[in-house]
């Protein structure tokens, strides 16, 4: 991108190599004072906000802007003077035909000096990335919780010494950035459904900027940070928006990795869990923590991303757990490892035995025959309608570890069924029974309960109901 000022003294203000031929009235370009990079997560979408100090002539000013060789939405660009306004006007903005990836801007003006003015777009080629490092310690009580953040630039465009904020949520789009880039500026009487499209992401992202750089209106600290990096965040309706402390530069083509929050000694638990819904047939082992403050993880969400998992062997060494992708995590939300099935403790479900009773009979025909043989006979004509199935089951779950283990049992039942045990059982939904328990060290635990299931006529509902063993 390149910001061209046509004055009695000619600035050329760019992000790129020199101005073309034609322009030979331009002088050296003065570096930004200020940029700020606000890059959306779930969209190819980035908010360009950038300060400089232009002189000024009296009379009418011509600025020349041009992101060729960029993926800078034309339709975005916008140019606000921010001091000396009572002395500089913004008259229009022209889109020249013959040089499509250009526009002008004519300031008119008093001022015979310096003014700040900003420039704010969208761009796209920008993204970013999140991923943590855990390290539990030996004893599996506590663990390190580190989370990255990775910022790519493919958008054409060098942005030194930029402020960046990694927004958290999820937007819409008429259409995507990069395409408006590639096909230039769209005359506004064009009734195409395509140039109307281009007009309801423009006005979408009109929106947008404006409410970003409402918020955001302060003047940005451009000084170098030394101290290591840290992140601020901050709600903006359904989104959050992580501030990375200080600058980074982040070239095109490049990408970096920047540490976004740091957790020392992060409490979790460890609980095994049999959900064959979620986690398969097996009892899964799993390390649970919560994204709050007494999880010692803040109080903002955690944007989706790849985990990797250690645990310190107390040897100077790591053994790597898991690696295993996370979604977003909203605030108070649980976060599951799984690391899947432990060798060291078996679970079996074991049916005890099986009965049937209740037994229900719709007659059909009666009917009476005589034989001057035999008498009188009769034939009854029955048919089984309802039934009662009886089950015992038992959990059978042995622990060879050395420490107790906490044991989550979920079952699903079809029909009618009646769930009887003395375990203090919880119904997950209308037909999931859940249960917990406890089993000692080198010890067995078998939960037992009995299921009752209607069958034909007896069905009288479609759920599970909880009763207390007899």
């Amino acid at each position: 991108m390149r910001l061209v000022c046509r004055a009695i003294t000619a600035l050329t203000l760019g992000l790129t190599a020199a101005a073309d031929a034609r322009n030979v009235d331009l002088s050296t370009i003065p570096p930004r004072d200020t940029v700020q990079l606000t890059i959306y997560n779930t969209e190819d979408l980035t908010l360009v906000r950038e300060t400089r100090h232009l002189t000024f002539k009296p009379g009418m000013n011509p600025l020349q802007f041009s992101w060729a060789g960029t993926l800078i939405d034309p339709t975005s660009v916008e140019l606000r003077v921010k001091t000396h306004t009572d002395q500089l006007e913004l008259v229009d903005t022209t889109y020249p035909h013959d040089k499509p990836q250009m526009l002008y801007w004519n300031v008119r003006g008093t001022l015979d000096g310096e003014a700040e003015v900003e420039i704010t777009y969208f761009t796209s080629g920008i993204t970013w990335s999140a991923d943590y490092v855990c390290v539990s310690d030996p004893d599996e009580e506590t663990m390190s919780f580190d989370g990255f953040v990775r910022v790519s630039n493919n958008s054409g465009e060098d942005y030194a010494d930029a402020q960046i904020r990694l927004v958290v949520g999820t937007i819409n789009l008429v259409e995507d950035v990069a395409d408006l880039a590639r096909r230039g500026v769209i005359s506004m009487d064009d009734k195409s459904d395509y140039c109307l499209g281009i007009k309801k992401a423009a006005e979408f992202k009109e929106e947008a900027g404006r409410e970003l750089r409402l918020r955001f209106a302060g003047r940005l600290d451009a000084a170098q940070v030394v101290a290591p990096k840290s992140v601020v965040k901050e709600g903006l309706s359904e989104y959050f928006i992580y501030t990375i402390e200080g600058t980074e530069t982040v070239k095109n083509t490049w990408s970096k990795r920047i540490r976004s929050f740091q957790g020392e000694r992060v409490p979790f638990r460890i609980q095994y869990r049999y959900r064959p819904a979620e986690y398969g047939d097996q009892l899964a082992r799993l390390f649970l923590l919560r994204n709050d403050e007494t999880g010692e993880l803040g109080t903002t969400p955690l944007p989706d991303g790849i985990v990797r998992l250690f645990r310190d062997n107390g040897h100077d060494g790591l053994s790597l757990l898991l690696e295993q992708r996370i979604e977003y995590v909203p605030i108070g939300q649980e976060i599951v490892f799984n690391l899947g099935r432990d060798p060291e403790v078996i679970h079996e479900p074991i049916r005890l035995r099986s009965s049937r009773d209740g037994f229900w009979f719709q007659r059909r025909n009666l009917n009476v025959y005589f034989n001057p043989a035999e008498g009188h006979r009769i034939e009854i004509d029955d048919r089984l309608v309802g039934w009662d199935d009886h089950r015992q089951w038992i959990e059978r779950i042995r622990n060879y570890r050395d420490k107790p283990i906490d044991v989550e049992i979920r079952r699903s039942f079809d029909g009618h069924v009646v769930f009887r045990s003395n375990l203090d059982p919880t119904l997950h939904d209308y037909r999931t029974v859940q249960f917990t328990t406890r089993v000692a060290p080198g010890a067995k635990a078998e939960p037992a309960y009995h299921l009752a299931i209607h069958q034909g006529h007896n069905a009288k509902q479609n759920n599970v109901t909880l009763a207390a063993e007899d």
